[in-house]
């Protein structure tokens, strides 16, 4: 607690380390490596967890480790002396798995082709004409993740940061009129540094046909669901759950027959992808997409000022021109960035 941990990652650790002494059948004052070699080795070929997986167990189970086994908590005192022996670190270099490189994603994952992006949003929506044909009342559930999904690819969000979006997340650009107000959309709930709150960033509306997506829910789906403020709710009234919206992806996916290796966050993949496909500078692209820059504001001015720098600098016209689109409109130029 006092480190800042989010309350899931704190009972994330303490399943694992439950788990491990259920599977050990010991106490922790009689672990010993060959516990975690039998344990992480069962997991990895019975049932084939991921490297990033067993990653972050093996660094959950030394941290616990290094908590009891420390003397700055008494516990190996109290341990030797009501049980005759004390608990002492078992995850070592030589019998964990060591984090070589940042990226450990599955390499199987991978961004929609326009084409398969195409098809998919037309998968969801006829979901709901389908439903609402035959008069059921699940076609609004089906309405509102169909627009979900494309305001994830639309502004390039996670599937957490969609989650939590509401109404009022949306601000206009008054150098960028054509998108009304919602020009800009504020992320309050981005990604978060290690003990850190979520991080909150801006990102550019760029596609023309995402307001008219997002004006058309609020008009006629959004109210049917709720009087509240959440842009997403669930028939209940609270955040949509992240296992109806992977169930309801998955189903899609495999209707239109599509290779695996998609999963929500290929929306967020597509959108940096045919960004850059349709001739955004990558530079504009990576400082709207990261997590650990954001955009505050974004201000229009002289064509004859290039230099991409921080702090009110002016960028390349290229930047904001869109040359092909998948249903998506070009935006203006001559954008700088006021910090």
């Amino acid at each position: 607690m006092s480190r800042n941990l989010a309350f899931g990652t704190i009972e994330g650790r303490e399943r694992l380390v439950t788990r491990f002494q259920e599977s050990t059948n010991e106490y922790p004052w009689q672990w010993t490596p060959a516990h975690v070699d039998e344990f992480f080795g069962d997991l990895r070929s019975m049932k084939h967890s991921a490297q990033s997986t067993i990653r972050s167990y093996q660094a959950a189970l030394r941290a616990f480790c290094s908590y009891v086994a420390s003397p700055d908590y008494g516990w190996g005192r109290v341990c030797e002396q009501y049980f005759g022996s004390h608990p002492s670190q078992v995850c070592f270099d030589w019998n964990t798995a060591v984090h070589a490189q940042t990226n450990e994603s599955n390499p199987k994952r991978r961004p929609f082709t326009r084409q398969e992006l195409q098809a998919f949003f037309d998968r969801a929506d006829d979901e709901v004409d389908r439903i609402a044909t035959l008069g059921r009342k699940g076609w609004l559930p089906a309405y509102r993740d169909a627009v979900l999904f494309k305001v994830a690819y639309s502004w390039g969000l996670r599937r957490n940061e969609v989650r939590h979006l509401q109404t009022v997340d949306f601000a206009r650009n008054p150098h960028a009129r054509e998108f009304g107000k919602y020009g800009v959309l504020q992320v309050r709930y981005g990604k978060a540094m290690k003990g850190s709150p979520p991080k909150r960033r801006s990102v550019l509306t760029v596609f023309d046909w995402s307001t008219e997506i997002v004006a058309d829910w609020l008009e006629r789906g959004h109210p049917h669901m709720t009087d509240g403020l959440d842009l997403f709710p669930s028939e209940r009234g609270t955040l949509v759950s992240e296992t109806a919206l992977n169930r309801r992806f998955n189903r899609y996916c495999e209707d239109l027959g599509l290779s695996p290796g998609l999963d929500i966050h290929s929306l967020r993949r597509s959108y940096v992808t045919h960004l850059i496909e349709s001739g955004m500078d990558a530079l504009f692209v990576q400082l709207i997409w990261g997590r650990n820059r954001g955009v505050f504001d974004v201000q229009h001015g002289a064509r004859n000022r290039t230099v991409p720098r921080d702090g009110g600098a002016y960028l390349k016209l290229s930047i904001t021109r869109d040359r092909g689109r998948v249903h998506a409109g070009s935006t203006s130029f001559g954008v700088r960035f006021a910090a």
